[in-house]
């Protein structure tokens, strides 16, 4: 396994990472066989693990795995999504930030999270307020390394000011979405982690489970075990998938291969987040793990799907208050048409 910078944060990381969010209880995985897959990715040379307290028992299963292995591994949670009813159990609050670290410590059983990210802005809570804690938190120990997840360029850059402003600790990683179905960041996202330095780490590169090959159109698609069924149905994806499934046949290559070395193929990509929910998953992704393209292949990938677009949005991406609030985008009745 070759090693990446993460961005300068001084960590080197492996290209293929780890996602325990398919190794979680709810998914239907025995957490023994679990802990035997983070075992094997480990011995394969995948250093970089990444859960969040959200998804489950995933952390509790990543702890039982690390133990006698902790330092072998950059260990990354996230934090923000809700957990539970209790409108104060989410977001980017000092209250809830201060909480929830012990929290996903004590189920790591770890006495430090190498990354910590907020897995989706917090239009609610002001971002020196979010960085004062998490700030806090570094200077503790607690916290090596503080990143967002799913941020838009816009977010990141005020992000950034706002640190050099207070004088607090920045976000040194982001986590974004893509894959060859969903390339929005390589118009903004990409080209500012790379002027900050910050490491990327990229979630979703075979878009949903539509890259894998196994959803064809016209063919009888098992969708009881999916949790984004709808981008499993969606026909513009679809359409896209059968025209890159006789590209990589052309280029002798299964699908999850072409579509994990197209992930890490830019240059603002540090590591690409796999999945799998088997030992026969995780074994068929290691094996394409020194596959790289060709610029014929990406070229041929840029005319089916040009850079920087989206084939469709994402059920799971951010959306800011002025889309989910009709008031913040209509004026109120009586002055529409005031000048």
């Amino acid at each position: 396994m070759k090693y990446r910078n993460l961005g300068r944060t001084g960590i080197k990381v492996s290209p293929y990472a780890l996602g325990t969010l398919m190794l979680a209880g709810q998914m239907g995985n025995d957490p023994d066989e679990s802990v035997r897959i983070i075992h094997k990715a480990i011995d394969a040379g995948i250093n970089l693990i990444d859960t969040a307290d959200r998804y489950a028992d995933s952390e509790d299963i990543v702890g039982k795995a690390l133990k006698g292995h902790r330092d072998e591994v950059v260990l990354a949670t996230k934090v923000g999504m809700p957990m539970g009813e209790d409108v104060n159990r989410q977001g980017a609050s000092r209250r809830w930030i201060t909480t929830a670290v012990e929290n996903s410590l004590r189920r790591l059983g770890t006495d430090h999270i190498d990354i910590y990210q907020l897995q989706r802005p917090d239009p609610d809570t002001d971002l020196e307020e979010t960085l004062s804690v998490l700030t806090d938190l570094v200077r503790a120990g607690k916290v090596r390394v503080i990143g967002s997840s799913t941020t838009p360029a816009s977010v990141i850059v005020q992000a950034q000011w706002a640190a050099e402003r207070a004088g607090l600790q920045r976000f040194r990683t982001e986590q974004p979405p893509y894959s060859i179905l969903n390339r929005g960041i390589e118009r903004e996202v990409l080209p500012l982690a790379q002027e900050y330095g910050m490491g990327v780490m990229v979630w979703g590169p075979f878009g949903q489970g539509l890259l894998t090959g196994r959803v064809r159109k016209g063919g009888e698609n098992d969708l009881k075990r999916v949790q984004f069924s709808r981008h499993l149905t969606d026909e513009r994806r679809i359409d896209v998938v059968e025209q890159l499934i006789p590209l990589a046949e052309e280029a002798g290559l299964p699908m999850t291969h072409l579509a994990m070395a197209f992930a890490i193929a830019h240059p603002g990509v540090t590591a690409a987040l796999l999945g799998p929910r088997t030992m026969e998953h995780l074994d068929d992704l290691l094996a394409g793990a020194d596959v790289e393209l060709s610029d014929d292949i990406l070229d041929r990938i840029d005319k089916i799907v040009p850079p920087g677009t989206e084939v469709s949005a994402l059920d799971q991406e951010y959306k800011p208050p002025a889309l989910l609030d009709p008031a913040l985008r209509r004026r109120p009745a009586g002055l529409r048409s005031a000048a």
